[in-house]
């Protein structure tokens, strides 16, 4: 897995794309995912989601995912859990003080958010701790209905929250 993980940051410019469109699609199916609910959709979306991002990023479906703020690291792979930076414990090859045969997961979100347009300044964006609530739960159903709200509340529309 470390090794997939390793490649993921490598890619992170086509995997960013890949999500943007991704991105995009979902926020597209909203009246779908509001017609069969929500709620409905949770458990069979995040099974998927889980499979796919604990092959590319090791993922930890903390249900607040911020890859692409983070080079295609996932910080929940750094020991501390830490969000928002690397700890003061990154030895000076790069690799962490908790577990030193793995590289810093910041060093590596550095890295790949500089592969990625405006990467590295979505970075300096403050990432709140994670809501043990969303354990588990979608990232993407719930990133497509922020969005999908949001773009209706631009428009004029209203939504209906189920």
């Amino acid at each position: 897995m470390y090794s997939v993980r390793l490649w993921s940051v490598r890619h992170a410019r086509g995997l960013n794309v890949f999500y943007r469109g991704f991105e995009g699609v979902m926020v597209r199916l909203n009246g779908v995912f509001r017609a069969i609910g929500y709620e409905r959709m949770e458990r069979p979306t995040a099974a998927l989601e889980k499979t796919v991002k604990r092959l590319l990023f090791d993922c930890r479906m903390c249900g607040q995912c911020v890859l692409s703020s983070t080079g295609m690291a996932c910080p929940m792979n750094c020991p501390k859990s830490l969000r928002n930076g690397p700890c003061g414990g990154v030895r000076a090859n790069g690799n962490c003080e908790v577990k030193p045969e793995m590289r810093c997961v910041w060093v590596e979100a550095y890295k790949g958010a500089e592969r990625i347009p405006g990467g590295v300044d979505a970075m300096r964006e403050v990432q709140f701790a994670v809501d043990q609530r969303s354990l588990g739960k979608s990232s993407w159903l719930r990133v497509s209905r922020e969005k999908a709200d949001s773009r209706g509340a631009v428009d004029g529309a209203t939504n209906n929250t189920p």
